[in-house]
């Protein structure tokens, strides 16, 4: 039996501006240890929810839970075990590097000294630059050393690479996050809402994807590989129309064919084989193919 509360669980979200539901009726639950990935376009409702779960913005209906607790009620018990890194982040424009991080370790308990002095060193960040004077690529590492340093129980990141170079990124999210969550498994989690889904491919372990505020589908990610698979076939002549009922997306094109199955991939794969294809491959979605094509499945009215 569980004992531990979830470290996430929003039930039946809505959150309004004016006549528009930003986020509406959004169920969804984030278990301690996991990388949860919240995708979605610009404008689907992630950034709403984010500032719903921090206490930045009120839902007019529903609940949001952080450990349990009421971001409401309880702010400050919420707070001190999570750190937040928005998609636009600003500091102080007189503080320098320096100034800033012994700023934000001012409000912590703990701090890690030798992780801020690694991520200084990787980042090759100056600590004697003014805030006033950073890239925007640049501000958005300072704001990720301040996140990584308290080694909180709960990481929330909204867009949180769009600022870096490739290079740059694409460490950030293997070396840095990965060791951020490999260091205590069992207790450090990671919320992250992102449109650079490919990126983040090896470290979500469950994602939601949403659309005007309503969910559309919610999975773990090794389950949703298994579902939903792409099919290539290739055949010595053009093939007949073909009596395939149950796929995603077909797209013939002359001798070949490319099919996205959902959950039904090995019907689909013996029935093309029956028609004796040249080449047949089978092979599971990426995550950004599973969000490219979620916008096809059919979801229930409420």
């Amino acid at each position: 039996m569980e004992t531990n509360p979830p470290v996430i669980q929003l039930q039946n979200l809505t959150r309004r501006y004016g006549k528009l539901d930003a986020v509406s009726g959004l169920t969804l639950t984030v278990r301690a240890g996991k990388c949860y990935g919240f995708f979605g376009r610009n404008g689907a409702g992630k950034t709403t929810t984010i500032k719903c779960l921090l206490n930045l913005l009120r839902p007019n209906s529903g609940t949001a839970r952080v450990f349990g607790l009421d971001p409401q009620r309880n702010e400050v018990a919420v707070k001190s075990r999570l750190t937040y890194v928005p998609d636009m982040v600003a500091f102080y424009p007189w503080m320098t590097v320096c100034d800033t991080l012994e700023y934000l370790a001012s409000f912590r308990k703990h701090w890690n000294r030798d992780i801020e002095n690694d991520l200084l060193k990787r980042f090759q960040l100056d600590p004697k630059q003014k805030a006033s004077n950073l890239s925007k690529g640049q501000r958005t590492q300072l704001a990720l050393i301040g996140a990584i340093c308290p080694e909180p129980e709960l990481l929330v990141l909204d867009e949180p690479t769009s600022g870096l170079d490739p290079i740059v990124r694409r460490e950030f999210i293997e070396t840095v996050i990965g060791a951020y969550q490999s260091s205590d498994p069992e207790r450090r989690t990671v919320f992250v809402s992102t449109h650079l889904i490919s990126e983040f491919e090896g470290l979500i372990d469950e994602f939601t994807i949403i659309e005007q505020g309503r969910e559309l589908l919610t999975m773990e990610a090794d389950a949703a590989r298994d579902r939903f698979r792409k099919i290539h076939a290739r055949f010595a002549q053009p093939p007949a129309k073909l009596d395939l009922p149950g796929t995603l997306n077909m797209k013939p094109s002359g001798r070949e064919l490319e099919i996205l199955a959902d959950g039904n991939s090995e019907q689909l794969l013996e029935k093309l084989r029956a028609l004796q294809p040249e080449d047949l491959r089978c092979e599971s979605l990426s995550l950004e193919e599973i969000f490219v094509v979620s916008g096809i499945l059919k979801k229930p009215s409420a």
